[in-house]
């Protein structure tokens, strides 16, 4: 096999290995039906097995209560940002949201389309360095919904505690963190997630809702924008992404194999641990997040020095196999995101390669002084 590289990209990202292995295995005659997966009618019993799988496997994973429906859709998340106040928005109620970043940025444009909406909390005035905190207070309890982004790939911020919001659906977008730990899933009214950094490959969007919000949901709403067309049908709709929601199936599967998410969010517990202990311990890099709002899935670090050592930096780890460590344009810097399926190996052969160039560079700038 060709050397594989550590992925530390923010997404499309690292696949489990097995899982590659298995689509690798079964990708030209799937259970012996004498053709691919991707050949397959999505309508066929053999697939919709497949699509039982994963979304079973999802509601046994992160323990989806009764009241909520799991859908697999398309667009990306970022069509969850018209879709959701499309479907919840009520007339003559405001949407609330907290501002944690870019994301939840874009997320506020598109609600503003459809509704009022207003910033409760904000973290914009520190460049989004940490999570701000919210008073039950400060939530109305005539919002239609409120919304949050849980975890900030750009920024290296997450939610470790979730807002109490009373009766009010929360909204949360956790595209970058979603089955990396577990959470009470009885607290959101709608959570939504782009496949690509934990779940699958890209191409598919997860949405898990509250079912009584479904009623929210205008008839004359174009179909393919209603949530209940897709809960009418299974999500079949229409033609689904079949490859992608096969490969979720398998990823659910190595999730349980590796003990299901108490296994999954101590591993990524101890990988971040790791980076960010490396980084907090010289005196040559700092990671600009407040310590307790740090992400576990995308840590986010800075080199005292320049810019162009920063450069340097990316393109010497590029050269090593450790790709994908630029930071997002928007704040520059690097950037490791370290998703479910990104080997400890790959974590340590980055501190290995950090400690190097520190050396290197600064017995560079000893010498020059």
């Amino acid at each position: 096999m060709t050397k594989r590289i550590y992925n530390f990209s923010a997404g499309p990202a690292t696949l489990p290995l097995a899982v590659l292995e298995k689509a690798q295995k079964e990708l030209l005659n799937f259970q012996d039906q004498g053709m691919s997966i991707m050949e397959m009618s999505h309508r066929s019993s053999t697939f919709e097995a497949v699509l039982a799988n994963a979304k079973n496997g999802i509601k046994d994973v992160l323990a989806v209560p009764d009241t909520h429906e799991i859908l697999f859709l398309q667009g990306g998340a970022s069509l969850q940002f018209s879709m959701i106040p499309l479907n919840i928005a009520q007339k003559d109620k405001n949407v609330s949201l907290i501002n944690t970043g870019i994301w939840s940025k874009k997320a506020l444009k598109e609600i503003k389309k459809q509704a009022e909406c207003n910033v409760v909390a904000s973290s914009e005035d520190k460049n989004f360095s940490y999570i701000p905190s919210i008073s039950d207070q400060a939530i109305d309890q005539q919002s239609s919904f409120i919304y949050l982004c849980s975890n900030n790939t750009i920024y290296g911020t997450q939610f470790k505690q979730f807002p109490n919001t009373n009766n009010v659906p929360l909204v949360a977008d956790m595209s970058s963190d979603i089955l990396s730990r577990k959470i009470d899933v009885s607290k959101f009214g709608i959570i939504f997630a782009g496949a690509q950094k934990n779940i699958g490959p890209a191409g598919v969007t997860i949405v898990i809702i509250r079912k009584d919000l479904l009623a929210r949901s205008d008839n004359n709403l174009p179909a393919m924008l209603n949530y209940n067309s897709f809960v009418d049908s299974n999500s079949l709709y229409n033609t689904i992404p079949t490859f992608g929601i096969y490969i979720i199936s398998c990823v659910i599967d190595w999730i349980k194999d590796q003990g299901g998410l108490a296994a999954i969010e101590t591993n990524n517990i101890e990988k971040a641990n790791m980076l960010y202990e490396a980084i907090d311990a010289s005196d040559y890099y700092y990671c600009p997040v407040e310590k307790h709002d740090r992400s576990l899935m995308n840590v986010v670090f800075r080199l005292n020095d320049t810019e162009e050592k920063e450069k340097e930096f990316f393109q010497e780890a590029e050269n090593k196999g450790l790709s994908g460590l630029k930071g997002h344009r928007s704040v520059g810097g690097l950037r490791a995101s370290i998703y479910n399926a990104h080997p400890r190996e790959g974590i340590e052969a980055l501190i290995d390669f950090m400690k190097t160039f520190q050396a290197t560079n600064q017995s560079k700038s000893q010498v020059m002084a």
